[in-house]
């Protein structure tokens, strides 16, 4: 619960610009790219769901990425076309936490769900055999269902911690949605604790999600390699067997000979 003399109900957005002629373009601009984000991740998730040739784990984090982005653009998105033309560009208190909770949750979702779809790729070119039975369908969805537990849990941290902050200045944020920095500018109460989670859960879950990536990225490489590897030794051995063989042996030297003889006569 925030304080008393907190006395903050709603925040105010300060907008991107004023003058007339940039709102218009920047609406018209802002609203086609909003679309296109809508229309092609809303085709993803559909071809994914009624074509049964995708209905693999790749494709199914894919869904789950695309769903992502949907959301991560659709909690601001609208907000913020609105806005645009808004005299007062206003967002309730409880709407702006559920903005950042939202906004943070898809955010991390994403990060890790890359990590993941890393993880499929080296599981689908290091042990194709075995590559059905260790990424099931249930596997899959275990995984879905960590990488939304942990980014919901991550989120509601942040958000409980930031939204109990005391805002009893300026209600004014200078930013298009709300997030944090901005937040923590209008709070009259101290942040220390806020920043250092933000920063340790932040780092650990950035730096989770690229060492996975590079990682995974990294077997999958050297993989690659070893087929290769293999691919020079089917092809390149068995050329150079007859010859580094036959060549030694005395039968097939003297009916060399022998047929050169014949070719000469």
């Amino acid at each position: 619960m925030r304080k008393e003399n907190c006395s903050v109900t709603e925040f105010i957005f300060l907008g991107i610009t004023s003058s007339l002629s940039m709102k218009v373009t920047l609406f018209s601009l802002l609203l086609l790219v909003y679309l296109i984000n809508l229309l092609a991740n809303l085709g993803m998730i559909s071809l994914i769901r009624l074509d049964s040739q995708l209905h693999t784990p790749m494709y199914f984090f894919l869904s789950h990425l695309s769903f992502c982005d949907l959301c991560c653009s659709t909690v601001i998105g609208p907000k913020m076309l609105v806005d645009i033309f808004a005299k007062k560009k206003s967002i309730p208190f409880l709407g702006c936490a559920l903005q950042f909770f939202v906004f943070s949750t898809c955010a991390d979702c994403e990060s890790l769900l890359l990590a993941v779809m890393a993880y499929d790729r080296y599981k689908a070119i290091s042990n194709p055999l075995l590559y059905t039975v260790s990424m099931s369908g249930s596997v899959c969805s275990l995984l879905v269902a960590g990488v939304y537990l942990v980014g919901m849990a991550d989120s509601l941290m942040h958000t409980t911690l930031a939204f109990r902050l005391c805002f009893c200045g300026s209600n004014e944020i200078n930013h298009f949605f709300c997030d944090l920095p901005p937040l923590f500018l209008l709070s009259c109460s101290g942040i220390q604790v806020n920043e250092l989670v933000l920063f340790t859960i932040f780092g650990f879950i950035e730096l989770s999600t690229i060492s996975g990536v590079l990682v995974s990225y990294f077997y999958i490489i050297l993989s690659v390699l070893k087929i290769h590897s293999a691919e020079v030794y089917t092809l390149v051995i068995p050329m150079l067997n007859p010859l580094i063989y036959s060549l030694r042996n005395k039968d097939v030297k003297e009916a060399l000979e022998k047929l050169k003889i014949k070719l000469k006569n």
